[in-house]
């Protein structure tokens, strides 16, 4: 099996989501859209600028030049990306180790020049600022 992480602070942030759910499409639609627009960003391998655009707590957990590393390890062994769907989105309130918020975890099935299946677990939260942010990243 093949297995990439990029973790940051919590790995239980994406790992693990057993806080209750709430049923609300607007707001994960909304963090939907955050998430495949950041995901752009890493598809280019523009590594730094999807930590200028992540969460408040990711870049809290991560330095800049440690998070572009990880992605960049990730990533790049993948090839470029030939397709990407969303698989689930579940809005929570709460997430093992991570402070409570607001996040949507999304999974999308996503395929690769040299890996043909992958799941890339996307988690944006919002941020103070009202603007959905991702906050964790992980690729399997």
């Amino acid at each position: 099996m093949f297995r990439l992480i990029v973790s940051f602070a919590a790995i239980g942030l994406i790992l693990g989501t057993t806080a209750v759910m709430a049923d609300d499409p607007d707001r994960e639609n909304a963090a939907i859209a955050s998430a495949q627009r950041w995901l752009n960003i890493v598809d280019e391998g523009n590594y730094i600028e999807s930590w200028k655009e992540s969460s408040e707590y990711l870049k809290q957990a991560i330095k800049q030049d440690q998070w572009e590393q990880a992605v960049q390890s990730a990533r790049k062994p993948l090839g470029k990306l030939v397709s990407r769907k969303v698989k689930s989105a579940s809005y929570t309130t709460s997430l093992p180790g991570a402070p409570d918020g607001e996040y949507v975890v999304i999974q999308f099935n996503s395929s690769f020049e040299y890996k043909r299946s992958g799941i890339e677990t996307v988690t944006p939260k919002m941020d103070k600022d009202g603007i959905w942010r991702v906050a964790g990243y992980y690729i399997r």
